[in-house]
C-alpha cells in the first residue's frame, strides 16, 4: 500500500516520543514529531492514562494507517522493564481501540534500518533522520527522533528496494536518490 501515514512511537514512562510520516511510495515526508512529557506526574497509573489519551489524540488528529512501535529492550532492572512494557502496551491498546495495525521493532532493528548499524547511538540516528527528512534542526529530545525512527524503519521495511541494494550508508543513498527525499 502506498500513500499512507505511519505513526512511530518510542514508549516511555517519563517521555514518550512520536513521529508521523507520509509514505508516498518512493519517498516519505515528515508530518509531525514530538514528545509527551510525563515526568511531572507522580502516579504511574496516571502516566499510563496520559499515554493512552495522547496516543488516541495523535491517532484521531493524524489518522495514521499503521503504527510502528519500539519494543522494550532487555535490561537488568526488572521494575523498569515492567513499567516500560506497560507504557508500550497502553500505546498499543490505543491503536487497537482505533483499529490501527501495529508492527513492533526491536531497538537494534530500528537503528540498523536508519544507520546501517544496529549499535548506532541515538545521536547518530537523530543526525541521519535530520538529513533524510530535511529537518531544520534536530529536536530537543532524542525520544522524538526515536519515535520518528520507528516510523521510518516501518517505511523502509515496506519499501525494501529503498533501503538495500548497492547503498552502504544513507549518505550514498541520498546522493544517488535526491528525488526520493522530500521535506
Amino acid at each position: 500500500m502506498t500513500d499512507r501515514i505511519i505513526l512511530g512511537i518510542d514508549p516511555g514512562t517519563t517521555i514518550m516520543g512520536y513521529g508521523l510520516i507520509h509514505d508516498h511510495g518512493s519517498s516519505m515526508e515528515l508530518i509531525a514529531l514530538g514528545v509527551i512529557k510525563l515526568d511531572k506526574m507522580q502516579d504511574h497509573l496516571s502516566r499510563l492514562q496520559r499515554i493512552f489519551e495522547r496516543t488516541l489524540y495523535l491517532i484521531d488528529e493524524y489518522k495514521p494507517d499503521e503504527m510502528a512501535i519500539e519494543a522494550p529492550f532487555y535490561g537488568k532492572n526488572v521494575q523498569s522493564m515492567l513499567k516500560l512494557g506497560r507504557a508500550q502496551g497502553v500505546a498499543m491498546a490505543a491503536a487497537l481501540y482505533r483499529s490501527v495495525p501495529i508492527t513492533e521493532y526491536s531497538p537494534r532493528k530500528i537503528k540498523q534500518s536508519i544507520t546501517g548499524k544496529g549499535s548506532a547511538t541515538k545521536e547518530q540516528v537523530a543526525s541521519l533522520l535530520t538529513i533524510l527528512l530535511s529537518l531544520k534542526e534536530a529536536p530537543q529530545y532524542l525520544d522524538a527522533t526515536d519515535g520518528l525512527a520507528a516510523a521510518v524503519c516501518h517505511y523502509l521495511q515496506k519499501n525494501p528496494g529503498l533501503s538495500g541494494g548497492k547503498h552502504t550508508s544513507w549518505k550514498t543513498f541520498i546522493s544517488d536518490n535526491p528525488d526520493r527525499i522530500t521535506g
